[in-house]
């Protein structure tokens, strides 16, 4: 706005912009997109048709174990990946002021200035060289202008289309955040299920310590029959193998622990150390019943639920704006200001005053395949979203029903190695007893011994298996991130 000119443009062109955008109007596409079937089954299952759901109990309180309720704390402030999520939030709520300040006035301050020397053969310089003026009023050569004041342009929102751009950026926003809730009900998931299985490796070094000090005893037995005669070398050898099979053992799973104690530790955003926990009280501990509630809850308490929803939202929106593009936008630009050829008259009025006001419609008339094709993404992502919603709600469902069977699965499983273990523990000195009359051959004792230290770590693992169906259902049914 250097060169400011009084002059308002409105009037029959305007009028006629008005006439083509009504054309126009009856010349835009429409096309219908089908809802999203939300439709779920009335009840899981072998469950019973109860509302109460254990998905709206707080993760601390869910957790009974406090070093574990520790260690999900620390990774909720320190874990990088959800830091990085809360960045995104961040961007995202920047997003909604962008797009609440499209559709307001803008207003600027401008100072300028210029300097312009004309040709004396051309139009302007003929013009001002041969004007019947006195000298000392004579156009300076070359000539300065300088200008100051305000410029202010707007564009009406009359199709609401850069208000539907803020609404679905809102939404978008409230997206990022159910995005975030969902991945804090992902990590408590992981570390809870590490912890777990970090608790049952280490019973599991123990069971094999307790198992190598049984053989090892074993082994020196049949090195006292092999003196005295009763028994061979053979018996000798494959005893002393089996003793090195189960210290190898050890060092494999001493090396699991050092593996899942670092995985925790990168959850919780640390460097590697010892994970504060007590095993000794893994086997002793209680799985706690949890309560499904009924199939529709899914669509309020899973946070991936509700951010495919809100996606489909703002895609609804989305296709709104992209179909406003085919009708006329409307502009008002103004401008008010001083403007002089010296610094000194520029607080001269109302000659140095100068002003416009400048009303325009655009309208897309011809060649607007970028405007369709733009409109028709707009229009295929708003049925990909709808894809993505139903998808989202069947795999909540399924992952519900999976865990949900699991659980009542492994709490059969773990009753029957209980007995399992209770016999073959009993077995055991049965069988040393047996070997050492004579009435039971060294094989029966090497394999009572394998067996027992399989349903021993077997037992362990399915325990573990039970806390984290337990985790996960947990986590499926919509809970964690409260």
């Amino acid at each position: 706005m250097n060169n400011l000119k009084p002059q308002i443009k409105l009037g029959k062109g305007f009028l006629l912009s008005c006439f083509i955008a009504v054309t126009l109007f009856s010349c835009v596409p429409t096309k219908n997109i089908r809802e999203a079937n939300i439709n779920t089954p009335n009840q899981y299952k072998n469950a019973q048709k109860d509302t109460t759901n254990t998905a709206t109990v707080k993760w601390k309180s869910f957790f009974k174990d406090n070093d574990l309720i520790a260690l999900i704390d620390v990774a909720l402030s320190n874990n990088q990946e959800l830091n990085i999520m809360l960045q995104k939030i961040g961007m995202a709520q920047n997003n909604i002021k962008a797009k609440k300040g499209e559709y307001l006035p803008f207003v600027n301050a401008f100072v300028g200035a210029d300097v312009d020397k004309v040709g004396e053969f051309t139009r302007n310089g003929a013009v001002e060289k041969n004007l019947n003026i006195r000298e000392d009023e004579e156009f300076p050569e070359p000539l300065t202008n300088y200008s100051v004041g305000l410029s202010a342009s707007w564009e009406l929102d009359i199709w609401k289309k850069l208000r539907n751009e803020k609404k679905a950026a809102v939404l978008e926003y409230l997206a990022s955040i159910e995005g975030k809730n969902f991945m804090v009900t992902q990590l408590i998931s992981e570390i809870s299920s590490a912890y777990y299985e970090l608790m049952a490796l280490d019973n599991q070094l123990t069971i094999i310590q307790q198992n190598l000090d049984i053989q090892q005893n074993a082994l020196r037995m049949v090195k006292l029959q092999k003196q005295a005669a009763r028994t061979t070398q053979l018996a000798v050898s494959r005893f002393e193998a089996e003793v090195y099979k189960n210290q190898s053992n050890k060092f494999e799973i001493k090396q699991k622990i050092v593996e899942t104690e670092n995985l925790i530790n990168f959850l919780v955003g640390r460097y590697p150390q010892p994970v504060t926990r007590h095993s000794e009280t893994f086997l002793t501990k209680q799985v706690d019943a949890i309560y499904t509630g009924i199939p529709s809850q899914l669509l309020t308490n899973r946070p991936d639920i509700k951010h495919a929803e809100l996606e489909l939202s703002a895609s609804k929106l989305n296709v709104q704006v992209a179909r406003a593009n085919f009708y006329p936008s409307v502009g008002i630009s103004a401008g008010i200001g001083f403007e002089a050829f010296k610094p000194k008259f520029l607080t001269n009025t109302p000659q140095s005053l100068a002003y416009s006001l400048i009303g325009d419609m655009v309208a897309p008339l011809i060649n607007r395949n970028a405007i369709k094709a733009e409109y028709s993404t707009a229009n295929n992502k708003q049925l990909q979203t709808v894809f993505e919603y139903e998808k989202t709600v069947l795999n909540a469902f399924i992952e519900v029903s999976n865990q949900l069977s699991k659980v009542e699965n492994l709490k059969e499983s773990y009753r029957l190695r209980e007995n399992q273990v209770n016999s073959l523990t009993e077995a055991i000195d049965l069988s040393i007893q047996l070997f050492k009359s004579a009435r039971a051959e060294y094989t029966e004792v090497l394999l009572t011994q394998r067996e027992a230290l399989d349903s021993k770590i077997e037992i362990i693992e399915t325990k573990r298996n039970q806390f984290i169906a337990n985790i996960k259902l947990y986590q499926a049914l919509g809970g964690g991130w409260n």
